[in-house]
C-alpha cells in the first residue's frame, strides 16, 4: 500500500464552522463572569441579550457572515484573519508579531567558561559548520515537502490541514500601505538563499540551477566567501533594519528604494523569491539563557535581520541557532546521497542606491525598533519539577490545563486578581484552519486559584467520603484538609479542557466575533452592535496573560512579545519530566514585574505538589534512581548514535573521494 501524501486529505477537510449565535451567547457571558463586577456582568447580560434576541442585530450580522462564507474558496475567516490581525497591522512587526526560537545545542557544541567564548567581530569554524547543515537540512525538508513526503498529521484519527506547510518556502511579507501583502509560492522555485552578514545581504545559491544538490562542504564553502566579503566590505547600509520599524515607515521607504534604481528592485525580487534567510552574526551572547534568546529575539538593536521572510535562521558564533522551522533539528547534517561537489557561484552581495530620505527612514526605523527593544523585558525559566509524566500519572489531568492552572495562580500571587487570559488553540482539522482563542480564566478557575493560599479553605472530610471519590488504592494517604481544594483544582481543570476542546473543534467565540464585527457596514451599525459597545468586550479580550503552548520543547523552544502594555507574553513547553517557560512584558509598565513571576511561578509548581500524592507512593520509593538510569541511557544512546554518524559520515567521504557505489545509509533499526 503506498504511503499517504503529505496534501492527501485536504479535500477531505470539513470547511470551518461559522458558529451559533447561542454558542456565543453562552461562551461570551461565561468568560466575562469572573472577570466583571455584579453590577457590570447585569448590563453585560442585557447587552449580550439586545444583540442575539430574534430579529435583533445580531442575527443580521450573522446572516451576512453565512452568506460571505459561501463566497471564500477554503474558510470565511482566511482572508479576514490574516488581515485584521497581521498584514493591517502597522506596529513593527519584531516582537509584536514574529516569535523567537531556540534549538538544542548541536552534538559536537563544546560549552566553554565565560571568558572563553568567541570574541566580537569573528565568523567561527563551527558556526559556519552549524549554518551550512541547517541549510541543508531545510532544503532536505523542502524536497520531502515538494515530493509530498512529509506525512499528513492527525491528531488523534483526525486529519489535519497541512496548507500552512505551502507557505514556508520562498514566502515573504511586502510592506505596503494601508495593509502589507504576502508573496509565496509552492512548490518555491529559487534555488539560492539570502544571507545576513554585518548587515550586508548576499544572494546564496544553495543547489545549481537544475535543481541538483550540493555537498555540505560546498554549503560551507559559500559561507566562508560570505564572511570574506563581508569583512572586506565598507560598512553596510542596514537596510534589514527596515522591517524592524513601524510598517508605513518601511513601506515608504520600500516604495522610495524602487524608484531610485532597478538594482534596488532587483534586490527586492532576490530577497522575496529566497527560499529563506540566513543571518551570521558575528558576536554572541553571555552563556545565561535569558542573554541568549535576545539575541534570537530582537538582535538587542535590530541589526543584521530580515524579519520579513517567513524563515529566518540565526546563527551565532559560538553556534547557538534559532529558527521558526523546527524540523530542520537533527543534527548533525549530512550531505544529500549524490549531492555534487561542483563548486556553486559566488555569492553575490546587493548593493543598495539610496538618498537622504532612506537614510532618515532608515535612521527612524532604527530609533523605533531600539525604542521598542529597550521596553521590553524577556527571561527565562526551565525547571525540571516534572513534566507530562506527572500530569497524566499522579495529577492524572490534561498536562497543558495544569500550566495553565499554575499561570493563573501565578498572576494572582503576584498581582492580586486575575486577568483575561489567552491560550493559543489549533483548528486545523478544517480546511486551512489556523488557531482560535482559548479563554483560559472561568469561575472554576477563579475560585480554585482564590482558594489556594485561604486557609480557610481546610475542609476535615471523612476517611470513607474520600475514599469514595478518590480510592486510597489510586491516591495513597492523601491530607484531608486539601480536600476542597482538590475538588476545585478538578472543576478548574475541567471547565479549561472543555473550552479549549470547544474551540478546537470550531466552536470558540474570538474568531466568530471578529467576523461579525467585519460585516458592519457603517458608524451607525455600529452603535446598534450592542455587544461590541458595552465595556465588557474590550475587557474580556484585554489579554494582559497571553499564552502559547510549544510542547515538548525537546529540540526546540521559544518566545515572543506581550500583547498590550500591561500584559505578559509566556510560552511553554511540556516535556517528560521538566518544563520550559518564556516570560516577557513591558519595562514602561512598572506594575509588571517578569522577574517576580518567575519567581512565584517557581513557587506555585512546588506548591501544587501538595495536591496530589508523594511521587514514591505512585512510582515507588526508588523513583529517583530509575529518573538518573534513564538519563544515562538517554546520553549513551545520543553518544552511540553521534559515532554511528560520524563513521557514516565518514564512509560517505570516503566513497565519494573514490568513487564508490554503494549502501552507506544508516542501518535499519
Amino acid at each position: 500500500m503506498a504511503a499517504a501524501k503529505t496534501f492527501d486529505n485536504q479535500s477531505k477537510l470539513p470547511r470551518l464552522p461559522i458558529p451559533t449565535l447561542e454558542n456565543l451567547s453562552q461562551k461570551y457571558l461565561g468568560s466575562c463572569k469572573p472577570i466583571l463586577t455584579e453590577e457590570e456582568y447585569a448590563a453585560t447580560e442585557d447587552a449580550v441579550e439586545e444583540f442575539v434576541k430574534p430579529g435583533g442585530f445580531g442575527e443580521e450580522l450573522q446572516k451576512r457572515l453565512l452568506e460571505y462564507d459561501k463566497t471564500q474558496e477554503n474558510s470565511w475567516l482566511e482572508d479576514i484573519w490574516l488581515n485584521k490581525a497581521y498584514l493591517e497591522w502597522r506596529e513593527p512587526s519584531m516582537i509584536n508579531v514574529n516569535w523567537w526560537g531556540e534549538f538544542v545545542d548541536h552534538p559536537d557544541y563544546k560549552q566553554v567558561a565565560e571568558d572563553k567564548l568567541p570574541p566580537p567581530g569573528i565568523l567561527t569554524s563551527f558556526q559556519i559548520h552549524r549554518a551550512a547543515g541547517l541549510i541543508n537540512n531545510l532544503l532536505d525538508f523542502k524536497a520531502l515537502l515538494d515530493s509530498e513526503k512529509i506525512p499528513p498529521e492527525y491528531m488523534k484519527d483526525i486529519p489535519l490541514c497541512m496548507n500552512q506547510y505551502k507557505k514556508q518556502f520562498g514566502t515573504t511579507r511586502i510592506p505596503g500601505t494601508p495593509a502589507d501583502t504576502i508573496q509565496s509560492a509552492h512548490p518555491a522555485t529559487a534555488k539560492h538563499i539570502i544571507v545576513l552578514f554585518k548587515d550586508h545581504i548576499f544572494k546564496v545559491d544553495v543547489m545549481h540551477q537544475n535543481g541538483e544538490r550540493v555537498t555540505l562542504q560546498n554549503l560551507e564553502s559559500a559561507l566562508y566567501a560570505v564572511g570574506g566579503q563581508g569583512f572586506a566590505s565598507e560598512p553596510a547600509v542596514p537596510v534589514g533594519l527596515l522591517t524592524a520599524g513601524h510598517r508605513d515607515t518601511w513601506a515608504k521607504a520600500y516604495e522610495k528604494l524602487k524608484t531610485l534604481s532597478n538594482q534596488n528592485t532587483e534586490n527586492f525580487k532576490v530577497i522575496n523569491e529566497a527560499l529563506f534567510a540566513v543571518c551570521l552574526d558575528d558576536y554572541c551572547p553571555p552563556l545565561d539563557k535569558d542573554a541568549v534568546h535576545r539575541q534570537f529575539f530582537h538582535a538587542l538593536n535590530g541589526h543584521n535581520r530580515w524579519f520579513d521572510k517567513a524563515m529566518q535562521i540565526i546563527v551565532t558564533s559560538s553556534g547557538k541557532a534559532d529558527s521558526q522551522q523546527p524540523s530542520i533539528s537533527s543534527e548533525p547534517a549530512v550531505s544529500p546521497p549524490g549531492a555534487s561537489e561542483e563548486r556553486l557561484p559566488e555569492p553575490v552581495k546587493l548593493s543598495w542606491v539610496v538618498d537622504s530620505e532612506v537614510e532618515s527612514l532608515i535612521k527612524e526605523a532604527g530609533e523605533t525598533a531600539q525604542e521598542l527593544i529597550n521596553d521590553t523585558h524577556g527571561i527565562i525559566f526551565h525547571t525540571d519539577i516534572y513534566g507530562t509524566r506527572y500530569f497524566k500519572e499522579v495529577a492524572k489531568c490534561s498536562p497543558d490545563a495544569y500550566v495553565q492552572l499554575a499561570l493563573q495562580l501565578a498572576y494572582y500571587r503576584v498581582h492580586g486578581e486575575l486577568t483575561p487570559m489567552y491560550e493559543s488553540a489549533q483548528t486545523r482539522m478544517f480546511k486551512h484552519g489556523r488557531t482560535e482563542t482559548g479563554r483560559s480564566v472561568t469561575s472554576e478557575t477563579l475560585a480554585f486559584v482564590k482558594s489556594f493560599d485561604d486557609d480557610n479553605v481546610l475542609v476535615w472530610t471523612p476517611l470513607h467520603l474520600i475514599c469514595a471519590v478518590s480510592p486510597l488504592k489510586t491516591y495513597g494517604s492523601l491530607p484531608r484538609q486539601y480536600d476542597d481544594k482538590r475538588q476545585l483544582f478538578a472543576a478548574a481543570i475541567k471547565s479549561q479542557s472543555a473550552y479549549m476542546k470547544e474551540a478546537t473543534f470550531g466552536r470558540g467565540i474570538d474568531r466568530h466575533m471578529l467576523g461579525l464585527r467585519c460585516m458592519i457596514r457603517s458608524p451607525e451599525e455600529s452603535a446598534k452592535a450592542t455587544l461590541f459597545t458595552d465595556p465588557a468586550y474590550v475587557k474580556s479580550m484585554y489579554f494582559k496573560l497571553s499564552t502559547s503552548n510549544m510542547s515538548p520543547g525537546k529540540w526546540f523552544w521559544g518566545g515572543f512579545g506581550p500583547v498590550v502594555r500591561e500584559g505578559y507574553g509566556v510560552n511553554y513547553a511540556i516535556g517528560k519530566d521538566d518544563l520550559k517557560f518564556s516570560i516577557s512584558a513591558k519595562r514602561s509598565y512598572e506594575q509588571t514585574n517578569p522577574e517576580e513571576f518567575r519567581l512565584q511561578l517557581d513557587r506555585t509548581l512546588k506548591d501544587m505538589l501538595i495536591l496530589f500524592p508523594k511521587r514514591s507512593q505512585v512510582w515507588g520509593p526508588g523513583w529517583r534512581k530509575q529518573r538518573e538510569r534513564e538519563l544515562q541511557e538517554e546520553e549513551q544512546l545520543k553518544t552511540m548514535r553521534k559515532l554511528s554518524d560520524d563513521y557514516i559520515k565518514k564512509m560517505r567521504g570516503l566513497a565519494e573521494k573514490h568513487g564508490i557505489v554503494g549502501n552507506t545509509s544508516k542501518p535499519k533499526e
